[in-house]
C-alpha cells in the first residue's frame, strides 16, 4: 500500500489524537480539503510551507484506507497530489514522527520516506 504524508504542527497533532480526527491546518480549512504529498513530494512541500516553523509531526497514511474520499488532484507544477475530502480518523495514522530542522530551518524528512 502507498503511503502519503501530511505536515501539522504538534499543537494541530495533539488536538486531533485527544477529539479522535485530524480536520487539518489552517490552509486545509480555508481550501475545503486535507492536503497530503506523496513521497517523491513531501520535501518541497515542507521546504516550500514549513520552513523556519518548529514543532511539526510527520503523519504517514496508508492511501487505501481513505476510500474515495481521497482524490489525485492537480496541483503545483501539474503533478497530482492527494487531497482528502473528510476529516481524517487518527486510527488511520500509520505513523506519528515528530520533525527536527536542519540549520537553515527546513523540516528533516527521513531519507527512508523519498
Amino acid at each position: 500500500m502507498a503511503l502519503i504524508y501530511k505536515i501539522v504542527t504538534e499543537a494541530v497533532w495533539q488536538a486531533a489524537t485527544a477529539q479522535g480526527t485530524l480536520i487539518g491546518m489552517p490552509v486545509d480549512l480555508q481550501d475545503g480539503y486535507i492536503h497530503f504529498s506523496a513521497a517523491d513530494q513531501v520535501r518541497e512541500t515542507a521546504r516550500k510551507h514549513f520552513s523556519g516553523q518548529s514543532n511539526l509531526v510527520l503523519l504517514a497514511v496508508e492511501a487505501g484506507r481513505l476510500g474515495d474520499r481521497l482524490r489525485w488532484e492537480v496541483s503545483r507544477g501539474g503533478a497530482l497530489f492527494p487531497h482528502l475530502y473528510a476529516p481524517l480518523a487518527v486510527a488511520d495514522v500509520s505513523t506519528a514522527l515528530p520533525l527536527a530542522v536542519d540549520a537553515a530551518g527546513n523540516p528533516i524528512i527521513p531519507q527512508e520516506i523519498a
